[in-house]
């Protein structure tokens, strides 16, 4: 027994199998990008150096590439970043950690050059490795949050779909970055942390319809009255959930292209993230719950038949 809401539904659920498989397919070339190809780590989790340089004027960055050789040789930055209005204000990331007296002579030069001593910041490798780790432990934390939130709001199974979605964000994200090799710093454990928030939100208010619909229902059975109020709860927060999207991704889309260099890793995630998320929470969280669900009405058929048997 089915029922309706609307008058046109879209069958979600018929394409299942197709986004799984498509989230797996993904899943699996992230998994041999980062074995391959990897992330380009920023200092805050390599160990490494960051002098920052204010200059008096707009500036390019091969003319504080010329700067730095200038000083002597080994002074070469592994990248440089512009910032500011007007491109005066410099990030020059070495690789490694710059030694005292390297420091004092890039101090010197800059300070003579244009009037402000250069801040440098210096990230040792176990201070790396523990930033990385945290940032870990915040992801974890932040998970099992929500499986518990989740949980008692609704029941376990929308707690697990919808970590599952989470995971699938986050690592989308991730393999993504190690395609563009933009640099992954703190800003883009930020972005992650809030792609979460924003994605278990957008999945709490269509895992609330389905609660709604299941509420309405007179019967729920079998797996295509599932699939039903799966597929009407889907229609009803589609308009919602892309209209939601579309507003943030035009902020983050903004702060990418007429921001700084030092946000624009932050922006591009943020931009990935929003889509990924909203396709998770579509297409795969909602998905996950309709067959695990449905798996737990079969069991539990399975366990009253023998009983009513009896009876008879």
């Amino acid at each position: 027994m089915s029922f309706n809401f609307h008058d046109r539904t879209i069958d979600f659920v018929k394409h299942r199998k197709k986004f799984f498989i498509l989230s797996l397919v993904a899943a699996l070339v992230g998994v041999v990008l980062l074995s391959t190809v990897g992330l380009n780590l920023g200092i805050d989790f390599e160990s490494g150096s960051r002098v920052e340089v204010a200059t008096t004027e707009p500036a390019t960055a091969e003319q504080i590439m010329e700067d730095f050789a200038s000083i002597g040789e080994g002074y070469t930055p592994d990248d440089i970043t512009m910032a500011g209005e007007q491109n005066n204000l410099v990030h020059a990331r070495f690789i490694g950690q710059l030694e005292p007296n390297e420091i004092a002579e890039i101090q010197i030069y800059f300070n003579e050059k244009y009037g402000a001593e250069p801040n440098v910041s210096t990230v040792s490798p176990m201070v790396g490795k523990e930033l990385a780790r945290n940032a870990l432990i915040s992801v974890m934390i932040a998970s099992v949050g929500i499986v518990i939130y989740v949980a008692i709001r609704f029941e376990w199974l929308y707690g697990v779909a919808a970590v599952v979605a989470l995971f699938h964000d986050a690592f989308f994200i991730i393999a993504v970055f190690s395609v563009v090799q933009f640099e992954v710093n703190v800003p883009f454990i930020a972005a992650v942390l809030t792609i979460v928030g924003y994605s278990i939100n957008d999945t709490i208010v269509t895992f609330d319809r389905i609660r709604e619909n299941m509420n309405k229902a007179k019967r729920v059975k079998s797996f295509d009255d599932l699939a039903n109020i799966v597929n009407v709860s889907l229609t009803q927060t589609l308009a919602r959930s892309i209209n939601t999207v579309l507003t943030v991704i035009l902020a983050a889309a903004a702060i990418f292209i007429f921001g700084g260099e030092a946000i624009r890793s932050f922006a591009f995630a943020l931009v990935i993230g929003l889509v990924a998320g909203t396709y998770s929470s579509i297409f795969l969280a909602a998905q996950l719950w309709l067959v695990w669900k449905s798996k737990q009405l079969e069991r539990r058929k399975f366990k009253s038949k023998p009983q009513a048997e009896g009876e008879v």
